[in-house]
């Protein structure tokens, strides 16, 4: 059976002109959707009418990215935004609703981007609460997606089984991001094969793949979306897929506005996903 290869929706004008032809070719067979982003901004009609139509076929998957589910003290934040979900849901059919390994808001601190959380019972049952209060929410599975930051190599060696431990107690689906992994691979040197399998691979509905950066001196990978993907992230894709029995979708991430004088890199992504799909 191949795995349907999907994008993740984005609002800009230069993703819109990059991914035109792709649906108009047929090429995109699910969409992923940021929900709480149009929470921010108003929905063009184009996407709107994507949307519409992916939901139609039961290939809409939403993704949060604000809810911030390692939070311990995020009350007023977790209770608006899961509100916010609620108001969502009935407008268009999602296959999952997902969330972001990590943590966001501290106290008065809003950092804008999840933070990794080292191991531990008081880590694990905060997520597992937050992750339950989605779940109670959206009434669809949900998941929760890998972090490409962590703050030392034991951390990063602990964040699958942390991530079996909290998904099980949701019968929750894993969202594998392999440049994620991939970040942690390189910056921590740790072996590909060996800290894959230590992720909840049987729960792995979802596979992302994207491109990033390196930063300083020390080449530091981040996750940072905007480059088309590194040739070791395919190779983790075809390792990997063999390994998840329940994979349903791999979504290709791109932020739009780096699109801008790439009008083709969307398509020259797709076409290297898919052959290495075929090949795995």
């Amino acid at each position: 059976m191949t795995v349907p290869i999907g994008l993740s929706l984005m609002l800009e004008d230069a993703w819109r002109e990059a991914a035109l032809p792709l649906f108009e070719r047929g090429d995109v067979d699910a969409l992923e959707w940021s929900f709480d982003q149009a929470w921010r901004r108003p929905l063009p009609s184009w996407a709107a009418a994507l949307l519409d139509h992916y939901a139609a076929a039961d290939r809409l998957w939403g993704h949060g990215v604000t809810m911030s589910p390692g939070s311990v003290d995020a009350g007023d934040r977790h209770e608006a935004w899961l509100q916010r979900l609620q108001h969502e849901l009935p407008q268009r059919r999602l296959r999952g609703v997902s969330e972001h390994f990590g943590f966001m808001v501290a106290g008065a601190i809003d950092l804008g981007a999840p933070l990794p959380l080292p191991d531990g019972p008081g880590a694990r049952a905060v997520l597992r609460r937050n992750l339950a209060r989605l779940a109670a929410v959206a009434g669809v599975p949900v998941g929760i997606e890998n972090l490409a930051l962590a703050l030392c190599r034991d951390d990063a060696w602990q964040q699958g089984p942390m991530l079996a431990d909290v998904l099980a107690h949701v019968d929750g689906y894993l969202v594998l991001d392999l440049h994620n992994l991939w970040c942690q691979l390189v910056n921590f040197e740790l072996d590909p094969l060996a800290t894959l399998q230590r992720y909840p691979l049987q729960r792995a509905r979802c596979i992302h793949v994207s491109g990033g950066s390196w930063w300083g001196e020390a080449r530091f990978r981040r996750d940072t979306h905007d480059d088309e993907i590194p040739e070791p992230v395919l190779a983790l894709l075809q390792q990997a897929v063999p390994l998840c029995p329940a994979l349903e979708v791999v979504v290709i991430e791109r932020l739009g506005e780096t699109l801008v004088g790439h009008p083709d890199a969307l398509q020259r992504d797709l076409e290297r996903v898919r052959a290495r799909l075929g090949a795995a």
